[in-house]
């Protein structure tokens, strides 16, 4: 980190990770030896690459203002870190109660005194030192009662904190999408000092799902004249920051006095074009996690190339001043700790980076297709892996940056997501199974939906490629959002395939997509919350709101899932049944029998009889309710679904079952029983159950596919496809003794509610509402 601010002009390092107790809840705590170590380390590094380290502590929560022994023990804590090298200092009392305890009641008149009166204590005790922040507990507008020009509070920081100690500003939000001139005016009214702002434009540690890889936006270079510095709040990610603390160097080195050329003008998308460029050359090199590579060490004696670096500023007193050598300056707040060392080795691991190692291309042959004609049994473990270590593309980062932009703002590739999604939700009558538009009409929405089905593959080769790539540092910071993203795409992208056709009609008893769609969502998150929400009221990112525009969109626990243990290069496609598929489920459904009954064949003289019993009904009756998952040897899973359970079986009995009869005729010997078995299968369910779940499903996968995520996206589609046309609830029935089946349907989501009331013969029902 201090190497990379060094390059880009940044000058100083803000300490204050949350995951370190003693930093707030064990503030009294003095730090070990062991600890004082590594900050006395940290220290020295940060000045040896000419950066003022600032040390931030956050008592707020339980100090008793009037306590002298809590006074005293707050001195004690800032000496050792003065002791340690540490020159600048800051006293944090964010996001606490406003309340006092009785004893500072009596004590004080107000918080905000008993606040400004410890500051000014401490910052005495520490000699006056020429840095030394303050963080108020109103820190931005919305935090201000009544308002930023009539807040007592903030009259009585203004009036008394001495003025020599800097306030912490956030803007007219928590995390503000613009700074104006105008507010930060009144704000230093107030505050009868220019503030420091504290900016939290690319923190997510507010949201597990979102990660902010957009260049720093909204802040115009002529706000340095109204401000003491500029501190961003990044990433949790140390590698998700490269592009924010790259553009906010261009940011700061914008407008110097000697720099006239109209080139250095900041502008955010070139600020991002020149961040991409430098951030390629690091993402395709060899970097474990925590650790710099050498061609990093070569260049960090080489000065910024585009414009020049300011100068460091040593006395925040004089930077007020409009003169060359009053600099501006930007602070990089950390918010988490320094980077760990690379994570410890678990088994399998190192089989899976052999594969990894070996060169060549992600390739995804045709669906049903066999590479080499092998088993699965023989190639299960390399399996839709994406081998080899390869680069990525400019276009590929660029995609990833416009996934993950900015809190209020998403890139080119997520607008065009969202917008196309919700385009064909919106038109999907155009394609209905009543349809009667003209061709062009619905030519125009398979076009969109070709492309819509395009971007989610990009997605998941994305996925694919940082999984492959060559940097492991990032991989591991960045692994979790493309590993979310991926999933999204594969349900998004298999719903728009399946939506061509398969809508019910407008005359259907049970819905359409009149009565069913208008349950999702119709905008996005941004449009829906208005330019002046905080981002974190809707939670998830462009992959929360694509979950949003889907029919089941609310039923979170189906889409969001940790990743492995381990990045998994392994790439699946989820795509509506083909008739062409039939061959392939019967064979993976025999392999199933095979399994269970030992290995020993008891169906040679019918090959079809397990997948006629297991799959037959579903997919000669509802074959537009089949999904397929496949991988790059073909198909591995799949999810059958019906609609409406009690017209099912009556169409099971009037065509399916004679059909049976002819094709498996009583001379067959025991085909008897598996025609009565046939008919069990579609026997009397109780109206209790079908009232609340009148759809069912069956789940099949290879049993060595143990990506449990997968298999959930599979299932996600299918019960997105199911609501569409109006269903309210799906249920499956497992047999008691197939723990496993049982086990693996419990963890997607499915909750048991009837046992054995189901057919005359005992088995587990799992149901779930939709």
């Amino acid at each position: 980190m201090t190497l990379r601010m060094q390059n880009w002009g940044l000058n100083t390092y803000l300490y204050g990770p949350k995951d370190d107790l003693k930093h707030r809840l064990l503030w009294r705590e003095a730090y070990s030896p062991d600890e004082e170590g590594q900050l006395r380390t940290l220290i020295a590094e940060a000045q040896s690459r000419g950066l003022r380290f600032v040390y931030a502590l956050s008592p707020g929560q339980d100090i008793v203002f009037s306590s002298s022994s809590d006074v005293t023990l707050l001195k004690r804590k800032l000496r050792q870190v003065s002791d340690l090298g540490c020159q600048a200092f800051a006293i944090l009392f964010d996001d606490i109660d406003h309340s006092l305890c009785q004893a500072d009641s009596e004590a004080f008149s107000s918080f905000a005194h008993a606040q400004v009166f410890v500051t000014n204590e401490v910052y005495r005790f520490l000699g006056e030192p020429p840095v030394f922040l303050f963080c108020p507990t109103e820190y931005c507008d919305s935090l201000c009662s009544p308002s930023v020009s009539k807040s007592p509070y903030l009259q009585t920081v203004g009036e008394d904190l001495l003025p020599s100690i800097t306030v912490v500003w956030t803007g007219s939000k928590v995390i503000s999408r613009k700074l104006s001139l105008d507010n930060l005016a009144e704000v230093e009214s107030v505050l009868q000092r220019p503030p420091l702002i504290w900016d939290n434009l690319h923190a997510n540690d507010y949201d597990s799902r979102r990660l902010f890889l957009g260049p720093f936006k909204g802040r115009e270079p002529q706000l340095r004249g109204h401000l003491s510095g500029l501190l961003l709040n990044p990433n949790c990610e140390f590698e998700a920051n490269y592009i924010p603390l790259h553009s906010l160097g261009s940011w700061f080195r914008t407008g110097n006095d000697e720099n006239k050329d109209d080139m250095c003008e900041y502008c955010p998308e070139r600020a991002l074009s020149a961040a991409l460029r430098d951030w390629m050359e690091e993402l395709n090199q060899p970097l474990q996690a925590g650790r710099q590579s050498a061609q990093t060490e070569q260049r960090s004696s080489a000065p910024p190339s585009r414009c020049k670096t300011a100068d460091r500023v040593e006395c925040p007193s004089a930077l007020r001043g409009t003169s060359a050598t009053a600099r501006l300056p930007v602070f990089p707040l950390n918010s988490s700790s320094p980077p760990s060392s690379p994570k410890e080795e678990r088994p399998g691991q190192e089989g899976e980076k052999k594969r990894l190692n070996q060169s060549g291309q992600c390739h995804q042959p045709p669906p049903g297709s066999r590479s080499g004609g092998g088993s699965r049994d023989q190639k299960g473990q390399g399996r839709g892996l994406c081998s080899g270590k390869g680069l990525l593309s400019e276009s590929q980062v660029r995609l990833l940056v416009g996934l993950h932009y900015l809190p209020h703002e998403h890139g080119p590739s997520a607008q065009k997501l969202l917008q196309d999604l919700t385009w064909l939700k919106s038109n999907c009558h155009l394609v209905s199974t009543n349809n009667k538009k003209s061709p062009p009409q619905v030519e125009e929405w398979r076009g969109r939906a070709s492309r819509f089905q395009s971007l989610c593959e990009d997605i998941a080769q994305l996925h694919c490629s940082v999984v492959g790539g060559a940097n492991r540092a990032v991989l591991y910071d960045l692994y979790p959002y493309v590993w979310d993203l991926r999933n999204m795409a594969l349900v998004a992208k298999a719903f728009v395939c399946w939506l061509d056709g398969r809508m019910l009609s407008d005359s259907s008893t049970l819905g359409s997509w009149k009565t069913c769609l208008h349950w999702c969502g119709k905008s996005t998150g941004v449009d829906v919350l208005g330019m002046e929400s905080e981002p974190w009221v809707f939670k998830g990112g462009v992959s929360g709101e694509v979950q949003m525009l889907l029919p089941i969109g609310n039923s979170s626990e189906l889409f969001t899932h940790p990743p492995p243990l381990f990045p998994t290069s392994r790439l699946y496609n989820i795509r509506p049944y083909h008739g062409k598929d039939k061959v392939e489920l019967y064979r993976m459904v025999r392999q199933f029998h095979l399994r269970t009954q030992g290995g020993h064949e008891t169906s040679t003289s019918h090959p079809d009889i397990i997948g006629d019993r297991c799959l037959g009904p579903c997919l000669a009756l509802c074959p537009e309710y089949g999904f397929i998952l496949e991988d790059e040897l073909g198909v591995c899973g799949c999810v059958l679904g019906v609609l409406d359970v009690r017209s099912f079986a009556k169409r099971c009995q009037a065509s399916w079952i004679p059909a049976m009869r002819d094709k498996y005729p009583l001379k067959s010997g025991n085909t008897q029983d598996l025609i009565q078995l046939m008919e069990e299968d579609q026997g009397e369910y109780p109206d209790s159950l079908l009232y609340h779940f009148p759809s069912q499903l069956r789940l099949d996968a290879l049993p060595e596919l143990v990506d449990i995520s997968v298999s959930r996206t599979l299932l996600a589609t299918l019960l997105t496809a199911l609501k569409a046309n109006g269903s309210q609830g799906v249920f499956c029935e497992v047999q008691p003794t197939d723990r496993q089946r049982l086990e693996f349907l419990t963890k997607l989501g499915f909750l048991e509610i009837l046992r054995g009331e189901a057919r005359s013969r005992e088995g587990v029902v799992l149901g779930r509402l939709l």
